[in-house]
């Protein structure tokens, strides 16, 4: 594996293959020193130093899992010099052939520009056609064009003299960090944790449960994943040899997890938000209803007069004797100031028509008012949403940047109320906040009153995802003298001062959750999986071993196709999670959706597979969310035919 960056990302990364996939890593960094990026010894010691860096990361994310990751998986040791570091100012030809990319499994190009990214890319595909891509990119429009293209110049690379297919996974991946650390900070802000993988929709996290009594049915979530051995929960008894393998048992049936009593279990839970959902934005759809154009106090005003008016028109009905609808049509003539002077008529019917002038004045201002508040209304629009005065319970969200944006967006869908506060009114998530009419407040939350005017005191949790560490650092203490116990998770760069602001806080607050994330850390997970292949979304790490988390197609995959749930099931190597079923059964629409693939955002999410039940035959065009062990993952693809004429590049998923 090869790995290129000149920030955070690319250390953890290397960090995460070395350390959750046991793999050869070569790591490719510039000699300069800028703000919150590596700084790079002399070339004479750097091997030395950047290896001790590594170690260091490796620490600190293992400290911070909730499950050990001691070991790449699978029982096997790592290599003992498993990263070579290599300095390079620019990802050119000499550089990326001394990092040895043309023979290379997969390279990782995770710079912070995203345009010396694509040349990377570009080159490296050039001297490799064969090379697995993964792309730190921020535009996705740009992202899905550089995939399509990457991966063509692969399949037409990858066909020999004779016409076939080279057997390679030479596909192209483009994520964003942005996007990948999201799912992360939202499962932070909802459920306190940030171990979780997204999936189809899904947020999928692995929690350890201790044993539970006899007699006492426990709650297996999605499903059990691990039966930790007995020296696991017994402090007292000493592991084994073999680093408390002995005992484990991965991705048990329902028999061995019936029988398994007294014993500890890694169980993979559903992350959702349970609170009060956010209500529908206003001035949206074919019509806008009456109570989003005109408060409540001229509504009743506009009902009063309404009211005197019909009392005056079955007045003079009864007075008069008049027709009922020419009485209701001289009441609006006397109302609008329209009709000849009651000269001559009875004392009844100049009263009413004196009664009628003034309900006319009394209208007119109510008239007038109902068009200023109607024309503010549709004005105010397109600005942006204080907070409701009695809204609770919501998430408080500072900085709306590339990672507050996507942040937002991923709040929104999932119905979590949020409130944003922002300094720049020309950030890059106010364009999102005014359209998805998110409460927002403009100004420095280092000034008093800010954090007031987002509500902190009633809100649930407060995620700090500004750009500045002692901004973040500021309104999360701030955020703690208001509300004790409220949850925060903080956006810290530098990680011995995430530490020590982690352990502070929590001496500090012992009853309150705190979290301090950095971007690297919660993204390296996700592009160490796509290095590994695109069906890849994650790891999960238990004890000495490790189980990956992969989407794989049914279709042409002789162990998936036409097979029910129940018959998938391998136990201790394979288990089926949850089945994609959005694919439309007709064959048409089906390869019309497949030109047009629906956003991501739009897709609906995949159904568990207690939902559809082990009966469940899996069809041609559904996609599977499995989780196996790496042997349970390659039987998978060895009964896997190669269909004629697929290009290298074909896409997983």
């Amino acid at each position: 594996m090869v790995v290129c960056g000149d920030d955070a990302l690319a250390h953890r990364l290397a960090a995460e293959l070395r350390d959750v996939y046991g793999e050869r890593v070569t790591l490719v960094v510039p000699s300069a020193r800028e703000p919150h990026r590596p700084r790079i010894p002399p070339p004479a010691r750097a091997l030395d130093r950047a290896t001790a860096l590594l170690g260091r990361v490796s620490a600190a994310v293992a400290r911070t899992s909730p499950l050990p990751a001691e070991a790449p998986g699978d029982g096997a040791e790592p290599p003992e010099e498993t990263v070579r570091i290599l300095e390079a100012a620019q990802p050119d030809d000499l550089a990326l052939t001394e990092a040895g990319v043309a023979e290379a499994g997969a390279l990782a190009l995770v710079y912070d520009d995203d345009e010396l990214n694509i040349h990377a890319a570009l080159r490296a595909r050039r001297l490799n056609p064969r090379l697995r891509l993964v792309i730190r990119l921020y535009n996705r429009k740009l992202g899905q064009h550089l995939e399509e293209l990457l991966d063509q110049a692969a399949a037409v690379a990858g066909l020999d003299g004779g016409g076939d297919v080279v057997d390679a996974d030479a596909s192209t991946t483009v994520l964003s960090d942005a996007d990948t650390v999201a799912p992360a900070l939202v499962a932070t802000a909802v459920a306190g944790t940030s171990k979780v993988i997204e999936a189809d929709g899904l947020l999928l996290r692995a929690a350890e449960r201790p044993p539970v009594p006899p007699g006492r049915p426990g709650d297996p979530g999605v499903c059990t994943l691990a039966l930790l051995p007995a020296s696991a929960n017994d402090p007292d008894q000493e592991p084994s040899s073999a680093g408390g393998e002995e005992g484990l048992t991965l991705l048990p049936d329902e028999a061995a997890v019936t029988d398994a009593a007294g014993c500890g279990s890694v169980v993979l839970e559903t992350v959702s938000y349970t609170g009060r959902p956010v209500r529908p934005a206003r001035l949206r759809g074919r019509g806008a209803p009456l109570a989003s154009l005109f408060s409540r106090r001229l509504r009743w005003s506009l009902a009063g007069v309404v009211g005197a008016v019909l009392a005056l028109a079955v007045a003079s009905w009864l007075t008069t004797g008049l027709d009922p609808v020419h009485g209701a049509y001289l009441t609006l003539l006397d109302l609008f100031a329209i009709n000849d002077p009651a000269l001559g008529q009875p004392l009844p019917r100049k009263i009413l028509q004196l009664l009628s002038g003034l309900t006319g004045l009394l209208l007119l201002p109510v008239l007038v008012a109902a068009a200023f508040e109607g024309l503010g209304t549709f004005r105010s629009a397109s600005a942006l949403r204080r907070p409701p005065r009695g809204l609770s319970g919501h998430v408080v969200l500072l900085g709306l940047g590339k990672v507050g944006t996507r942040v937002l967006a991923r709040l929104h869908e999932m119905g979590i109320p949020v409130v944003c506060i922002e300094a720049d009114p020309e950030a890059r998530g106010i364009a999102l906040a005014r359209r998805l009419r998110v409460p927002t407040v403009l100004g420095d939350v280092t000034q008093e009153g800010v954090l007031e005017a987002a509500l902190i005191e009633r809100a649930a949790s407060l995620l700090a995802l500004s750009s500045a560490d002692t901004t973040n650092l500021e309104a999360a203490l701030y955020a703690r003298s208001v509300t004790p116990r409220l949850r925060v998770t903080l956006r810290l760069f530098d990680d011995r001062f995430a530490t020590a602001v982690y352990r502070t806080l929590r001496a500090a607050h012992p009853r309150a959750l705190t979290r301090s994330r950095s971007t690297s850390f919660l993204a390296a997970p996700a592009f160490g999986g796509a290095m590994m292949g695109r069906q890849i979304l994650g790891a999960i790490p238990v004890e000495r071993r490790v189980l990956l988390v992969a989407r794989v197609e049914v279709r042409g995959n002789a162990a998936l196709e036409g097979r029910t749930v129940a018959e998938v099931l391998r136990p201790g190597r394979l288990r089926v999670l949850a089945v994609d079923t959005s694919a439309p059964d007709d064959p048409e629409a089906e390869a019309a959706a497949v030109a047009s693939p629906p956003d991501a955002a739009e897709r609906e999410p995949a159904r568990l597979v207690h939902e559809l039940g082990d009966d469940y035959v899996l069809r041609p065009q559904d996609r599977v969310l499995l989780v196996a062990t790496r042997q349970g993952l390659g039987d998978l693809h060895a009964r896997q035919p190669r269909a004629a004429g697929a290009g290298a590049g074909a896409r997983h998923g």
